[in-house]
């Protein structure tokens, strides 16, 4: 209630940051918001030939490793924007009197609208591949209010721990780097033993791909455990992140 309030007292603010985010990614572009479909679509190709073709390829492939980067790219992008939400628009706060989230939700609200269009060409390959749309497609609504939440609760953290340590925004990048290969983009977990498959679990993104994959190639509802783990993350993350940002708030002006 409390949130609805300060967002409702200062809307105006937000609509022009999230105006200015997601403008400025595309500034003095000629072909402006439609990269963010080519760029997609180059990645797909690109991963198409070298894990498809030349490593072979499984039924609706591009479907599955479309799943995978798509889910992949949103929090890479949403988390890393908001990792230097708050350094970046520090000339703002420091001199008014503002909630700093409200900068992390418009770096996040200009993910979540880039990945809305990368939905789009995502339902046009489904369609391409000839797999059925169905009524469980409504449940993907699902996983992507989860990883919403757990984008903004990473996002707290990140962006918290960014003003105290720059050193955040490499070791950031190496990390995402490493877990790109660890979220099954490319590949199928099934093929590993039984004894390793149950470490994939422990990643979260890995957890929403699979849940997208589910429904989309599978036609299948995922398990309840799926469903619980993906929530269960999602408020963790969540929630550590609102602790870090009400503990450290008042030592933000002092390091920036």
């Amino acid at each position: 209630m409390i949130l609805m309030e300060k967002m409702k007292q200062y809307r105006f603010l937000f609509a022009e940051l999230v105006k200015r985010d997601f403008s400025a990614k595309y500034k003095s572009t000629f072909l402006g918001m439609v990269w963010s479909m080519i760029m997609p679509l180059v990645e797909l190709a690109i991963m198409y030939f070298i894990f498809g073709y030349l490593f072979g390829r499984t039924i609706h492939f591009t479907v599955f490793i479309f799943c995978g980067r798509m889910v992949y790219s949103f929090f890479n992008e949403s988390t890393t924007s908001g990792m230097h939400s708050l350094l970046s628009n520090a000339g703002i706060f420091s001199q008014l009197n503002v909630p700093k989230y409200i900068f992390l939700l418009s770096k996040n609200v200009s993910s979540l609208i880039n990945f809305g269009l990368e939905l789009i060409i995502f339902f046009i390959f489904i369609a391409l591949d000839k797999l059925p749309f169905t009524g469980k497609f409504i449940l993907l609504l699902y996983p992507i209010g989860c990883l919403i939440l757990f984008n903004l609760g990473v996002g707290l953290i990140l962006s918290a721990l960014y003003i105290f340590f720059r050193d955040m925004t490499y070791l950031y990048g190496i990390f995402t780097h490493v877990l790109m290969f660890f979220s099954a983009i490319f590949y199928e977990v099934d093929r590993f033993p039984e004894s390793l498959q149950s470490i994939f679990l422990f990643n979260p993104i890995y957890i929403y791909i699979k849940y997208f994959r589910s429904i989309v190639i599978d036609s299948q509802i995922p398990s309840l455990g799926l469903h619980l783990a993906g929530l269960g993350y999602a408020l963790v993350f969540l929630l550590l992140g609102m602790f870090m940002y009400k503990k450290y708030n008042y030592k933000f002006l002092y390091y920036i």
